[in-house]
């Protein structure tokens, strides 16, 4: 790999401005200031955990990397315009693989990727003589390398290139040092490659004490406990012409790996890996590139800013620290559209940085993550000039009420009113109230949906293109449509999902009846289901207090909010037990909100003779109908139609199911972002709708 361009004085010296807040006088309220914000990229805490076991940083300009210390950053080395550096943490990894054979270890590798594992193919030794190693993961412990590599073997593809018989290495974290300092990598590279060569397992590495920058020198052994430390270092003495000790405990080491993983040829330079220490130390990332840094295992995005690489809860912790203004560009860029008007944007942008400053520091070493456990943060990819314009037309702006920064929290779209936060989280807040909310906009051009009847009795959905009206009605008064197409699918919502089955199949003329005329579903509007009882159970195993007892009969919503959203359910009359409202959403499988309504298909109250009455499917005893001509017979068809008074069909059903027919995106909270578009399109400004969305609360600004 080319390592003439890292050397250890390559940059400077420098003070790195923390995440400072200021507070400054406005309207009789202090205005929280943020000068730079840290984005928890990947981070495990108890809050939230997101993982990768290598980070591969570059940059179209050079990247300076160094330890960051309280007050300075302490200089390591410089890449060159352009190159790839990556990083991993010096912890215990199973080593499933040594070879000198390229291929081998390259399907090892991918046998690992298409398992889902973190795969590390890493080279030691000249190109004449280069062993190859497959590592994978990052482990806390040598017991959880040791698991990890006993379940990997296991595997008949990764067995059969180690051989059968063969059980996992284990790499650790334990080194010795020669104690000889070196000028550059070059120089460190050959030293160890003299004690490869006698048969020492050793590898350059970087050394840093202090203050002092970064010099290079040579690790002997990357093992996982004192004996196999104790061997290395007997058999390095028995090589003779080194004189080996203990790593400083002061000092931070960052060993050099040739890495591998990303190229498809041994021909190819591989990308310098340097294994970052877990106590203590972080390094800094940062370019003078305006196309910034760009991290590969966050989907090659490219991020403003700096970086921050350490070890957290003994995982890597990577942080994005950037301006707090151009953090909020890539926000809104990500929240909303950039080609919505200007007002909505704004009011985004308002509401973007509000509900940041609101957060603090609230993830142990970060403000905010980059997902909608926070708000939704792509980098430079997700800026647009209408976005920055957008942030920078508002800057410092926040809302406030009662003298402090409130929780904005907002949401895709309110189905046409949001939600009361006590009805979502139980906690009530004076300023996140129940209004209407304008969100059609996200239908406008969607398809029209039929919910048709087929000759079969099955029920689903047929796109408006796809059929045509016959002018004939059904017995019951409903509009006969003739199918357009052979091959025409029937979808179970009125949406196209190729990962999920379709009802049926028809072909060209075939004839089907109408029960309904839907939007295709979307942010505003939608159906779910429909699922089976069993179905049903199924999705809330493991997601309520108490497991509901038995096959479900019946599904009720026994308490609405003021927006009428549910804030408590029932199932066969048992109370559902959830930590707040809003988890009805993933209680039912991931439902787009909770303004909903519960289709029980087998639901109905049956009239009899002498004004008794029939509750189904709590009577689950035989039903009969009655022709015209006075015969009574049984009806036994799984699906079958029923006409009320008012000339409407229904599709019931002989044994309990459940479609769930709802509105809005989110939890409804706050903001609607549908509903600010459809505000700002109404001629209102970003302060009108923040003060719409967030009831008496006020615009402040340094």
């Amino acid at each position: 790999m080319p390592k003439a361009k890292r050397t250890a004085a390559a940059i400077a010296t420098g003070v790195i401005a923390l995440s400072v807040w200021t507070s400054h006088p406005s309207e009789g309220a202090a205005v929280p200031q943020l000068d730079t914000i840290r984005v928890g990229i990947f981070l495990n805490t108890s809050k939230y955990s997101l993982n990768t076991a290598a980070a591969t940083f570059s940059s179209a300009g050079a990247l300076k990397v160094g330890v960051r210390q309280p007050s300075t950053v302490v200089p390591l080395f410089q890449t060159g315009s352009g190159e790839t550096v990556r990083f991993t943490l010096d912890d215990y990894k199973p080593l499933l693989l040594e070879t000198t054979d390229y291929l081998k270890a390259l399907n090892v590798m991918k046998r690992l990727k298409a398992l889902g594992a973190a795969g590390m193919m890493t080279a030691s030794g000249a190109a004449s003589g280069r062993l190859y190693q497959v590592a994978e993961g990052s482990y806390a412990t040598a017991a959880e390398a040791g698991a990890a590599g006993d379940k990997w073997m296991k595997d008949g593809t990764i067995a059969g290139y180690a051989g059968t018989s063969k059980k996992a290495g284990l790499i650790g974290p334990l080194h010795l040092e020669t104690g000889t300092s070196f000028a550059s990598e070059i120089e460190a590279e050959s030293a160890a490659q003299k004690l490869v060569g006698a048969g020492v397992e050793a590898y350059a590495a970087m050394k840093q004490s202090g203050t002092a920058a970064g010099a290079y020198t040579v690790l002997v052994g990357a093992e996982s406990d004192a004996a196999a430390l104790a061997d290395v270092k007997a058999k390095a003495q028995q090589a003779g012409g080194v004189t080996l000790s203990q790593t400083d405990a002061k000092s931070s080491y960052f060993l050099i790996r040739d890495d591998y993983s990303s190229t498809e040829s041994a021909s190819k330079p591989p990308v310098p890996l340097y294994a970052v220490p877990t106590a203590g130390a972080k390094l800094w990332l940062e370019t003078t590139a305006e196309s910034g840094i760009k991290l590969t295992e966050r989907y090659n995005r490219s991020y403003r800013g700096s970086f921050e690489v350490s070890a957290l809860g003994n995982k890597m912790a990577v942080i994005n620290e950037l301006p707090f203004e151009q953090y909020l560009y890539a926000v809104v860029g990500a929240e909303m559209p950039s080609s919505w008007p200007a007002e909505a944007l704004k009011a985004q942008a308002v509401a973007a940085r509000t509900y940041a400053l609101y957060q603090g520091f609230g993830f142990q070493v970060a403000h905010v993550v980059d997902t909608t456990l926070s708000q939704a943060y792509g980098g430079i990819g997700s800026e647009k000039a209408s976005t920055i314009a957008a942030v920078d037309a508002t800057a410092g702006e926040v809302a406030m009420y009662d003298g402090k920064v409130i929780n904005t929290v907002f949401s895709s779209s309110a189905g046409g009113v949001t939600a009361d936060a006590q009805e979502i989280w139980g906690s009530p807040f004076d300023y996140l109230k129940s209004v209407k909310s304008p969100d059609t906009s996200s239908e406008t051009g969607l398809y029209k949906w039929y919910r048709v009847v087929l000759p079969n009795n099955l029920v689903g959905y047929i796109r408006e293109d796809l059929v045509e009206d016959t002018g004939q009605k059904s017995p019951g008064g409903q509009a006969v449509l003739r199918v357009k197409g052979d091959g025409t699918k029937v979808r179970p919502i009125p949406l196209v999902q190729d990962n999920v089955p379709v009802v049926g199949s028809v072909n060209a003329g075939t004839l089907v009846v109408q029960l309904e005329k839907v939007t295709q579903s979307n942010e505003m509007s939608w159906v779910r289901g429909t699922y089976s009882a069993a179905e049903l159970l199924k999705l809330t195993q493991g997601k309520l207090s108490k497991p509901i007892s038995g096959p479900i009969r019946t599904l009720e919503i026994s308490k609405s909010g003021p927006s009428g959203r549910p804030v408590e359910m029932t199932a066969n009359g048992q109370t559902l037990g959830v930590k707040t409202p809003d988890a009805f959403r993933s209680v039912f499988g991931g439902l787009p909100s909770t303004l909903f309504t519960i289709d029980e298909t087998a639901r109905m109250t049956i009239a009899g003779a002498g004004g008794a009455t029939r509750e189904r499917p709590e009577d689950s005893s035989a039903m009969y109908v009655v022709g015209g001509d006075g015969q009574k017979q049984e009806l036994k068809a799984a699906n079958f139609f029923i006409l009320n008074g008012s000339g409407d069909v229904r599709a019931a059903t002989q044994e309990p199911s459940f479609r769930f027919v709802g509105s809005g995106n989110g939890h409804g909270v706050g903001l609607s972002q549908y509903g600010a578009r459809g505000l700002a399109e109404t001629g209102y400004d970003y302060k009108y709708i923040m003060q719409y969305y967030y009831k008496d609360a006020n615009i402040v600004k340094e």
